[in-house]
């Protein structure tokens, strides 16, 4: 089996944008948000900074999509236009 080498980056920015979007709509700080879903407001700052790229597990997504009210696809399909 042959080793692929991906390049998620463009989807880990996407969804930072996205998670910031939704945060923002919801009224919440990074630090409110961050706090509701048991992380510090260091994680959820790298989880949004379009500059730090970090990688985030499904429970986070799972968690934060709770909390925000929305789907978790909503995240990994972003598209404001049509929100």
């Amino acid at each position: 089996m042959r080793n692929a080498s991906f390049d998620n980056s463009e989807r880990y920015l996407e969804l930072g944008y996205a998670i910031a979007y939704y945060r923002k709509r919801k009224g919440l700080t990074q630090e409110q948000l961050a706090d509701r879903i048991g992380i510090s407001r260091q994680h959820m700052a790298g989880i949004e900074a379009p500059n730090m790229l970090r990688p985030t597990s499904l429970e986070v997504i799972f968690n934060i999509s709770t909390v925000l009210g929305i789907e978790p696809y909503m995240l990994l399909k972003f598209n404001p236009e049509k929100s």
